[in-house]
């Protein structure tokens, strides 16, 4: 039987454990039509109450893609010339759970923290493609 898609997984990096998320949304845009694919990637550390989520968020704009699925996957989000992650893979969000440490998120951070995840992406398919950066979770 599948997961339930908006079931919150488990992931523990660095001997913390996290509970992530996968939301695709949209801003209405005029006359009420659907524009502007999101994909915001939530990590809450665990236990709950020890720090506050981490929230980042992928905007499609020029040269990037943030497809709802057909005929690209669920969860895709990349450059159109360059890297890209499913962020439904588990290593992916590990890759940029790090990406997001080594640029200063803290886990224990009371408040929450919503970051473009753009500027991470690279980072995290390099590690991902082990061209650096900490192994996969």
């Amino acid at each position: 039987m599948p997961r339930h898609p908006k079931k919150p997984r488990r992931l523990v990096a660095d001997g913390r454990e996290y509970l992530w998320t996968l939301r695709h949304s949209h801003r209405a845009a005029d006359g009420g039509r659907s524009a502007a694919c999101r994909q915001t990637l939530t990590l809450h550390p665990q236990p709950a109450g020890t720090g506050g989520p981490l929230r980042l968020v992928f905007d499609e704009g020029p040269g990037r893609y943030v497809p709802g699925g057909f005929p690209l996957g669920s969860g895709d989000v990349g450059y159109v010339h360059g890297g890209s992650l499913n962020l439904h893979e588990p290593g992916a969000v590990r890759a940029l759970l790090d990406a997001a440490s080594a640029r200063g998120w803290q886990p224990g951070e009371r408040r929450a923290v919503e970051v473009d995840g753009w500027p991470l992406l690279e980072a995290a398919v390099a590690a991902r493609a082990g061209e650096g950066g900490p192994p996969d979770a």
